[in-house]
C-alpha cells in the first residue's frame, strides 16, 4: 500500500471522528470515549503507514517541514489516546483530529520539499527525537490550555450549557494542564542537554536563534511550574504563560525550518 492510500485513509478517519464530535456537541451530549479511541487508533495506524513511507529513506530519516509537522501531530494524538485510558482528555480530540488531518495531507502533498535527511544511527537522532517529543507534549498542553480558556470564559459569563457539559470539571482540566507542562519541561530539558552533548556548538550561527528561543521557553515553563507550586498560579494567568512558552518553541523550531526551507531557497 502506497503513501497516498495510507494518507487518504487516515484523513477519512480523522474527518469522521471530527464530524462525530461536532454532532455530539451540537446535540449537547458527550461523545463516546471508546468510539473515539477506536477511530483514533485506526487513523493512527494508517497515518503511521504513510509516515513510514515518507520519512524513512535509504540514507536515513527525512525531516522536512511537513514531515515533522505530521510526525508531531501523530505523536500528540498517540499520547492523548494513551492518556485517555486513565484521564478525561478525549475532549482534546475535537482539536487534535483536525490538526492530524491537515498535517497528514500536507505531508503527502509536499513529501520532499526541503527535506533534511539524518542518518538513523546518528547520535544526533537522540536530540531530534527528544525535541519532537517535547514539542508534542507542549502541543497537547496548549490545546488543553485552549479548552480551559473556553471553559473558564463560559463559567465567568454564566453560560456553561454547551461546551462545559462535555468537559471534565475545571479543577481537573487545570491539573491535567500542569501535568502536561511538567512532562514537556522534563523532555525539553533532556532535549537541550542532549543538544549540548551531541552537537559541536549549540550557539553556532545557523542554530543560535533556535537554542536561544528554546532556552527562553524552558525558562518560561519553569517559572510557570514554580508559580503553580509556590504561588498557586491558575486560570487565565497559567493559560497565558503556557501560550507564551509554546509560541517561543514554535518560533524556535517551525519558524527556523520555515525560513530555511521555504524563504531562503527562493
Amino acid at each position: 500500500m502506497t503513501a497516498p492510500i495510507f494518507s487518504l485513509l487516515a484523513a477519512a478517519f480523522y474527518l469522521g471522528g471530527t464530524l462525530y464530535q461536532i454532532r455530539c456537541l451540537m446535540r449537547r451530549r458527550s461523545a463516546s470515549p471508546g468510539l473515539l479511541r477506536g477511530i483514533g487508533l485506526v487513523a493512527l495506524l494508517c497515518h503511521a503507514g504513510g509516515l513510514y513511507v515518507q520519512i524513512f529513506t535509504g540514507n536515513g530519516l527525512s525531516f522536512g517541514f511537513f514531515h515533522v509537522s505530521s510526525l508531531i501531530a501523530w505523536l500528540v494524538l498517540a499520547v492523548t489516546l494513551i492518556f485517555s485510558l486513565r484521564a478525561p482528555v478525549t475532549s482534546l480530540l475535537i482539536g487534535l483530529f483536525p490538526l492530524a488531518l491537515i498535517t497528514d495531507l500536507l505531508a503527502w502533498l509536499f513529501p520532499s520539499h526541503g527535506a533534511a535527511v539524518i542518518p538513523g544511527h546518528s547520535a544526533l537522532m537522540i536530540h531530534v527525537m527528544l525535541s519532537i517529543l517535547a514539542y508534542g507534549i507542549f502541543t497537547i498542553a496548549v490545546f488543553q490550555a485552549g479548552l480551559l480558556a473556553v471553559q473558564d470564559n463560559q463559567l465567568k459569563h454564566r453560560n456553561p450549557v454547551r461546551f462545559n457539559r462535555t468537559f471534565p470539571p475545571l479543577q481537573t482540566m487545570e491539573a491535567l494542564l500542569f501535568q502536561f507542562v511538567l512532562c514537556g519541561e522534563v523532555l525539553l530539558t533532556l532535549s537541550l542537554l542532549s543538544g549540548f552533548v551531541f552537537l559541536d556548538n549549540m550557539f553556532a550561527q545557523n542554530v543560535a536563534h533556535k537554542t536561544l528561543l528554546s532556552c527562553l521557553a524552558w525558562v518560561v515553563f519553569g517559572i510557570l511550574l514554580w508559580g503553580r507550586h509556590f504561588r498557586g498560579w491558575r486560570g487565565s494567568f497559567a493559560i497565558r504563560w503556557t501560550l507564551g512558552g509554546f509560541l517561543l518553541l514554535m518560533l524556535a523550531f517551525f519558524g527556523s525550518k520555515l525560513v530555511s526551507e521555504f524563504i531562503l531557497p527562493m
